[in-house]
């Protein structure tokens, strides 16, 4: 009988090693960077693994200008004032939100307090203290307890409940001192997930959003965790979800990216299909996002976003040269899935990035054939 087990156990290890092991003439594999047949990202103009910002997506020169003094100098004023002139219903605020809430977060985390020290991400406090009515100061506090949730208390706990509950009541105040604002009520949606909100109240919080703002990328996928097979929904929920606001994105609109999202939230642990990047519902997506990010603005923040995760796919699907279009518009930030989910974000981005080099240059591709 042990016998039998062993070789059921081998049989299955094949199924997931074939796909891997199995050569063909474009076949690629990452070997020592001081190898001789390396490719090497720094020819087309990268940056170094070192170098890649993990705090964002993309590029807003303003926030990381505001961000570094108000840590530098712990005077919450400048991000008082960017908020102030950040539009209420564009994605900018909602990401800008997120970054200053992050950040005194993870400030916090680094510098806990103790008898005679001053806890890091003290600034926050403050603006909330002295300017207790700013929309934007409520904002990154409803914010910044949503995130300390996630990050210092596991789901299901009464700690984590505590903090969560505590945040749905900031998000509430937010909100009053902002009627128009939809980011209090995008906050909120960590929380209902959190919390395991009844989908007749998570449903009335979407459509608060909905009035507000209904082309919220950054709202949409907030609301896509919820409707997911791992929080309170299904596969065919959240594909349902996905699909939905693709059909009803008005022209330009990023959101014809979502179903790339919800199969994104719905891959398989282990595959055992050859060919699962290959197969329809994924090609489907990938080009469903390609169409977006093609006919969308150029300043759409959540651009990189959906250029992140299709570099995810492009590179898993062995589409190296349409990666490689995607790297040279995003390279130098990873602050996005799939790439923040792991403990290593820039060294996840540069293994990918290093087959979607090494796979273009097998293929013919050099420097000197990549448009820029």
């Amino acid at each position: 009988m042990e016998i039998l087990w062993v070789l059921i156990a081998l049989v299955m290890l094949g199924f997931v090693l074939l796909p891997v092991l199995r050569r063909r003439r474009s076949a690629v594999g990452l070997v020592h960077p001081g190898h001789p047949d390396a490719a090497d990202p720094a020819n087309y103009g990268f940056a170094r693994e070192e170098e890649l910002d993990i705090r964002m997506p993309g590029p807003d020169q303003d926030l990381l200008d505001v961000l570094d003094l108000v840590q530098r100098t712990q005077d919450y004023r400048g991000a008082q004032q960017l908020l102030a002139g950040t539009e209420a219903e564009g994605e900018r605020r909602w990401q800008r939100v997120q970054a200053f809430a992050g950040a005194a977060s993870l400030e916090l985390a680094q510098r806990p307090g103790g008898v005679g020290e001053t806890p890091g991400g003290q600034w926050l406090r403050v603006w909330r203290a002295e300017a207790p009515k700013d929309a934007g100061g409520a904002a990154v506090h409803a914010e910044f307890l949503v995130q300390q949730a996630w990050r210092t208390a596991t789901p299901g706990t009464d700690e984590f409940r505590i903090i969560m509950e505590e945040a749905k009541a900031a998000c509430g105040e937010a909100a009053l001192l902002a009627p128009g604002d939809p980011v209090p009520y995008i906050a909120e949606l960590s929380v209902a997930r959190g919390l395991g909100y009844p989908r007749e109240d998570f449903e009335q919080l979407w459509l608060k959003i909905l009035d507000r703002a209904p082309n919220h990328m950054g709202a949409h996928l907030a609301a896509l965790h919820y409707w997911c097979e791992k929080w309170h929904g299904s596969r065919e929920l959240a594909y349902s979800f996905a699909e939905a606001a693709a059909a009803r994105a008005p022209q330009g609109s990023l959101l014809a990216a979502m179903p790339l999202f919800a199969v994104f939230e719905h891959l398989p642990e282990v595959n055992l299909v050859s060919g699962f990047y290959q197969s329809e519902v994924v090609t489907k997506a990938v080009h469903g996002a390609l169409h977006a990010v093609h006919s969308a603005r150029r300043d759409d923040p959540m651009q990189a976003h959906v250029r992140h995760l299709l570099v995810f796919f492009l590179v898993r699907g062995e589409r190296w040269a349409e990666a490689m279009n995607q790297l040279i518009l995003i390279d130098g930030h990873v602050g996005a899935l799939p790439w923040s989910l792991s403990t290593d974000p820039a060294a996840e981005f540069a293994v990918y990035r290093a087959l979607a080099v090494a796979g273009y240059e097998a293929n013919g591709g050099s420097p000197a054939t990549l448009p820029h």
